[in-house]
């Protein structure tokens, strides 16, 4: 049965913004990029190679319905590669390409080439328009929405990047079918998230359907990313350059990204925010805000979908350590998200490092409670 094409619009400071186009195939991006109004301009297509060789030609073929000029630049897959030298190349094959501040640039792969893609296009030639074509998803749900972009910097991640809001987001599910199981987890643990800090009935939701849900059931996975992607716009439209509100969102990144660094990116971006998830739905447990029940629920709800909730082979002292380089740092104090129940966030400013290495012991299986 043909899935109907889902439009949520985007706004910022109250006008529009853009649009997510939710569509289980690619027959709608030609005449969504046609809005845009780019007849006689260039569009470059920035893929990462597992992107670019599985949907590279399709997705340009579509494009073309909106200019005559589509061109496709691949870019090695990893986050390794997200690094200012890689913008750097992308930066060198435009000049060279003579594109110019009326052209856009189109993201397609997952995660590491939107953030870098959207970080080219907000600081070419001081800015030019750019689409985001997510292909994980994890960046479905999270990373392609809300015009947050960047590159790592050395070992610390998205420490350089810039707000640049796409002009569109074009999320073709059925592209998920060539996910491997470890990275649709990883895109679980966003997923989960948002459930946990804004919807309740949405977490409970998700865990009675899991097992539709992991074998991929379109019926299931089109309302699933809608419903996430109504959290997430409803966040960052509340506050498009984290200034309060959207800070919700780092609900498990904090202890998440330190041990997402330490492993040296061998677990996956959403099993380091389940790993964190854990640890701070510990600290809310123990701040007396969510009961025992209510943690196991969480934990057990994260293994259900693949993901961790411990990890090992580190110290606790490098862990908290490596939350104060954290961006998310205020003033030199944490902002660090808990639960006033399921489905209920808060930014919280006032934990100390004791409660927080509490955590960080917990999940590396160093105490029981």
């Amino acid at each position: 049965m043909e899935q109907k094409m889902r439009v949520l619009p985007v706004r910022k400071d109250g006008s529009f913004c853009y649009n997510i186009i939710l569509k289980p195939d690619f027959t709608e991006l030609g005449e969504q990029v046609k809005t845009l109004g780019l007849e006689g301009r260039k569009l470059c297509i920035v893929a990462d190679e597992k992107a670019g060789e599985l949907y590279g030609e399709a997705v340009r073929e579509e494009l073309l319905k909106a200019t005559a000029s589509v061109d496709l630049y691949t870019i090695p897959s990893g986050e390794e590669y997200k690094t200012l030298d890689t913008v750097r190349q992308v930066y060198t094959y435009l000049i060279e390409k003579h594109y110019d501040r009326k052209d856009m640039l189109v993201a397609l792969g997952g995660g590491v080439t939107g953030d870098l893609t959207g970080f080219t296009a907000a600081t070419y030639l001081r800015g030019v328009g750019f689409i985001q074509i997510p292909t994980t998803l994890l960046s479905q749900v999270d990373s392609s929405i809300g015009g947050k972009t960047g590159v790592d910097f050395d070992c610390y991640k998205n420490m350089v990047g810039a707000f640049h809001m796409p002009r569109l987001v074009y999320i073709n599910p059925a592209v998920l079918k060539t996910l491997p199981e470890r990275q649709f987890a990883s895109g679980m643990g966003e997923i989960l998230k948002h459930g946990l800090i804004k919807n309740g009935e949405y977490f409970r939701w998700l865990l009675e359907n899991q097992r539709a849900i992991r074998e991929q059931d379109m019926d299931m996975l089109l309302p699933m990313i809608e419903e996430s992607c109504k959290v997430k716009r409803a966040v960052v439209e509340q506050d498009p350059t984290e200034q309060g509100e959207r800070a919700l969102l780092n609900f498990g990144h904090t202890v998440g990204h330190a041990v997402e660094k330490l492993k040296n990116f061998n677990l996956s971006h959403g099993e380091c925010v389940a790993i964190g998830t854990a640890a701070a739905s510990y600290l809310s447990w123990k701040r007396g805000l969510i009961s025992e029940k209510d943690l196991v629920y969480i934990c057990e709800g994260l293994k259900e979908f693949g993901l961790p909730v411990r990890t090992d082979g580190l110290s606790a002292e490098e862990v908290l350590k490596a939350t104060k380089s954290d961006k998310k740092m205020d003033a030199g104090s944490i902002k660090f998200v808990l639960l006033y129940r399921i489905g209920d966030a808060f930014v919280d400013r006032t934990l100390t490092d004791g409660e927080l290495l509490d955590a960080i012991h917990w999940i590396l299986g160093e105490s029981l409670y």
